[in-house]
């Protein structure tokens, strides 16, 4: 694997139970990199996203994500892994009994830090990132849904990933919204960390086109999959 390739995946099949969802993807994304990740609903991303940040065990073929290895990836290391890539879902998944830098401080000390004022000013760096500087005080029920995914941005961005894996991240919000989601994605992705976005937003691809690998009659088709 070339040192600034994040995703690596060949001749892999990938399996919901028993049931084979993709069969022989081959697939290798940098450092640096937007992709697109289409295809209709049931295609295979979320299954095909959840492989790579090993929620689905690694059965047939051979990957490698940020350095692990799918394969033969264990258990006790999987959250080392996820230290590694930042996950934003279409439905926030923001903890909502407890306020923004609450939610963030949570993710902090699951990923093992203990400085009170290092974790403080992780906080404020994210939350700036985002445009969301003096929302930290507030409950996630307080925030329009835009800003509830800038903060699940913030969130995947704490321990500073070399990947972010985006599932339908503008799924549920508006055109305008979506659009400035996007542009923050854009400009993660310009700052050296690969972004792999699941999305049906057709209007996206005008306004951001990139390379695009979908999910189709059980195969993956890679829009650079001719590239020298």
């Amino acid at each position: 694997m070339a040192l600034d390739t994040i995703i690596s995946l060949n001749n892999v099949s990938i399996f919901q139970k028993y049931n084979l969802v993709l069969a022989n993807v081959n697939i290798s994304i940098d450092k640096g990199e937007f992709v697109y990740l289409i295809g209709k609903t049931g295609s295979g991303k979320s299954s095909l996203l959840k492989t790579l940040y090993a929620d689905l065990d690694l059965t047939e073929g051979s990957g490698n994500v940020a350095g692990f290895d799918l394969k033969s990836i264990k258990r006790k290391e999987i959250p080392f892994l996820r230290r590694k890539l930042g996950i934003v879902f279409q439905d926030f998944q923001l903890l909502t009994d407890r306020s923004v830098n609450d939610n963030l401080l949570f993710v902090l000390k699951a990923t093992g830090w203990k400085d009170k004022q290092a974790m403080q000013k992780r906080i404020q760096e994210v939350l700036d990132k985002v445009n969301l500087t003096t929302k930290g005080f507030k409950m996630p029920h307080e925030l329009s849904g835009g800003e509830q995914q800038r903060i699940s941005i913030a969130r995947a961005l704490l321990n500073d990933p070399e990947l972010i894996l985006a599932d339908e991240p503008t799924g549920n919000l508006d055109p305008e919204t979506s659009e400035g989601i996007m542009n923050l994605l854009v400009e993660i992705s310009k700052n050296g960390r690969a972004v792999l976005i699941a999305t049906h937003d057709i209007m996206m691809f005008d306004k951001f086109p990139s390379r695009t690998i979908r999910c189709e009659s059980g195969k993956v088709i890679d829009s650079m999959a001719n590239r020298p």
